[in-house]
């Protein structure tokens, strides 16, 4: 029975390692490394949940491709419950080209393919039905699935009792809150980036956009801020809570992982600070290694690098 199913995007990344400067028009450039890793906001929480030893569950979209094969058989071997995804017999699997430059950063390139398919008629209720957390994962990324059809989803997992979380991606398209502001009112837990989340409330410091978030009906926010750490707000409580001091070696997936060790902590039951500092700390291992979820180690190496890993004055 899994305790947190993720709902949303899955993509196969093909990332390639140090790009600094674009090839020209027409020629080839090398690079140090270049692999095949699952990405995608849903596919890597649900991994670095199972990592962490809470169990999960997949609902997504993939197509029947050589990328949707990988992604299926990767989240299996990771121990992720794949009865939730779909094979669409027509979209491709969606895929992203990421460019990771020599300090970490990355540059994307996607494909939206199957997961612009997602709805919530995908869901399955005997899945989710006894779980702990229904989390959404990729908001304005899932065309089908955003706005109104989110918030159906949420609100139905409120009246059965189960705790609700969600996590957006950027929004190319430019629809923020219009297409988010729905669905708010029912999520518990919501964890954007602090990019994403000024987008939303067009503020600035954190504790007015958390505060921004909390008057639209959130109940628990917690702003991913990069090497920044995070700031947790839940009721009249707030926390400002510093990153781990560590070199980068890759970027990429660390939100994910962040949103995966915030919400082990909640199925643990811990405090809203050990819940943070583990989102903080998972979050730093994803990004000393190549891909979204190579980094992310059990709880209890994860336990250890917290108590052996200074943090950032």
């Amino acid at each position: 029975m899994a305790q947190v199913v993720c709902v949303g995007i899955l993509v196969a990344d093909v990332l390639a390692k140090p790009v600094d400067v674009w090839p020209e028009r027409g020629k080839l450039a090398l690079v140090k490394t270049m692999e095949l890793h699952t990405g995608g906001c849903a596919g890597n929480t649900a991994i670095g949940l199972a990592r962490l030893g809470v169990e999960s569950a997949l609902i997504c979209r993939v197509g029947q491709d050589g990328f949707g094969d990988y992604l299926v058989a990767n989240a299996q071997r990771e121990g992720v419950d794949t009865r939730g995804m779909k094979r669409d017999p027509q979209a491709l699997t969606s895929s992203t080209m990421v460019m990771v430059h020599g300090d970490g950063e990355r540059s994307f390139i996607h494909h939206l393919g199957a997961n612009a398919t997602l709805t919530d008629s995908d869901v399955d209720w005997d899945l989710v039905g006894q779980a702990d957390i229904l989390h959404i994962a990729g908001s304005f990324l899932m065309p089908a699935l955003d706005g109104q059809p989110t918030a159906r989803l949420l609100k139905e997992a409120r009246r059965r009792g189960i705790t609700t979380a969600l996590d957006t991606a950027w929004d190319s398209m430019g629809h923020w809150m219009d297409l988010l502001g729905p669905a708010l009112p029912y999520v518990d837990i919501f964890l954007p980036s602090i990019e994403e989340a000024r987008m939303l409330t067009g503020e600035y410091e954190p504790e007015r956009v958390a505060a921004n978030l909390a008057n639209r009906g959130v109940g628990l926010v917690g702003l991913k801020m990069g090497e920044h750490g995070c700031f947790v707000r839940s009721g009249s409580t707030t926390l400002s809570l510093p990153a781990y001091q560590i070199d980068p070696v890759d970027a990429t997936g660390a939100g994910d992982a962040f949103v995966a060790g915030f919400l082990t902590g909640i199925v643990n039951g811990y405090d809203l600070e050990r819940t943070a500092r583990l989102g903080n700390a998972v979050g730093a291992m994803c990004t000393q290694a190549m891909g979204t979820t190579a980094g992310i180690r059990s709880l209890a190496e994860t336990e250890k690098f917290m108590d052996v890993t200074p943090v950032r004055e």
